[in-house]
């Protein structure tokens, strides 16, 4: 009834365009609206909510300040390279082929002055490369659509080059600390997050991922509730009050069960499910005085067993839809990508559920 012609349908590539210009809102309305539609056939109640956190990575290598410097070495020579295309008579100098050396002999050198020095030569290679696009960029030469489109984007890149170079210089040759948030991870994904989880033994301690933390919130029938991708990385703690008031203005149901793992217990968070009207509230994990909310002690053993499903729903959703590391480009198409894997797995919920009831 649309008339896609079943001999030439269309390009995956066209179904990617207009997909993507789908804003983050609208797709969240729709994930609520199918819902919505699983609460009226009778396949939720929303009688119960589990709520956990997952890192979907970004599709970049790993970050290292020699890395971050070398690609933005490569990224300003291929801007004016394709700008020289475009404009008659314009002349570069290309500064890949020591920085690459310099690049690998900083990669086998850890420690000392040696690293230092190469560092600062390294330095003085990418100082010329930002002289170079700032110079572009003040002169702006060429007219056609095509130069004019290759300045806008140099203009763009000159101030991550100078925060890459600001950030490297500070950290390898000052040995200043860096805080996060005054990093950049990609030169390509700029939205990427860095996501520390403590107490796991993968890199002294610790769980480092890069990409961006995702709330997700799935009820009784293993349907996706909620979906929230964040900024930055909060805390757990930070996340439950708002995505409990998210779920009951959503769904217009108030939850009677509530349960989530002990990074979410906090006093607040429990008085604020009990003043919303939850009936039993539960943490995996608790510490000090602060105590469950339940009906009974078989309902809390119940609810404890219960929340550890959640942890197979982010894996059926990561690993069912490929979702473990987000390949589509920019912070929006990253959002979109993450939400609309999350509806199709809600469809293939759905339909499993449907199917029984034939």
């Amino acid at each position: 009834f649309i008339k896609i012609d079943v001999v030439r349908p269309y390009s995956f590539q066209l179904y990617q365009k207009y997909i993507s210009k789908i804003t983050e809102e609208n797709v969240q309305k729709l994930l609520v609206s199918l819902n919505k539609i699983a609460i009226q056939q009778g396949l939720e109640d929303v009688s119960k909510l589990r709520q956990d956190t997952t890192v979907v990575a970004s599709n970049i290598h790993y970050p290292t300040n020699n890395s971050l410097v070398w690609d933005c070495i490569k990224e300003s020579k291929r801007l004016l390279m394709l700008l020289s295309k475009e404009v008659e008579g314009l002349s570069y100098r290309d500064y890949t082929v020591s920085g690459k050396k310099t690049f690998f002999k900083i990669n086998n050198t850890r420690i000392g002055d040696k690293r230092i020095d190469l560092f600062k030569k390294q330095m003085i290679v990418f100082t010329k490369c930002i002289n170079q696009i700032s110079n572009v960029v003040k002169k702006k030469p060429g007219s056609s659509l095509r130069s004019l489109a290759l300045h806008v984007r140099m203009e763009n890149f000159l101030p991550v080059m100078q925060q890459v170079f600001t950030m490297t210089e500070r950290k390898e040759i000052r040995a200043e600390k860096v805080p996060n948030d005054q990093k950049i991870f990609s030169i390509y994904e700029r939205h990427t997050d860095i996501i520390v989880k403590g107490g796991r033994d993968i890199q002294g301690g610790r769980d480092i991922q890069f990409g961006h933390k995702v709330s997700l919130s799935t009820g009784k029938s293993n349907l996706i509730l909620n979906c929230q991708v964040l900024k930055g990385n909060p805390s757990d703690s930070g996340l439950y009050q708002s995505t409990i008031d998210k779920v009951i203005a959503d769904y217009g149901v108030i939850p009677r069960d509530s349960v989530a793992d002990g990074g979410y217990a906090s006093k607040a968070n429990s008085e604020h499910a009990l003043g919303a009207g939850i009936k039993n509230i539960v943490f995996n994990k608790i510490t000090g005085s602060l105590k469950n909310i339940v009906s009974s002690q078989n309902i809390e053993t119940r609810l404890k067993k219960w929340r550890s499903g959640i942890e197979a729903n982010i894996s059926n959703f990561k690993r069912g839809f490929n979702i473990r590391c987000c390949n589509w480009k920019g912070d929006a198409h990253f959002k979109a990508k993450v939400l609309w894997s999350a509806i199709a797995y809600n469809v293939r919920v759905m339909t499993s559920k449907l199917i029984l009831q034939l």
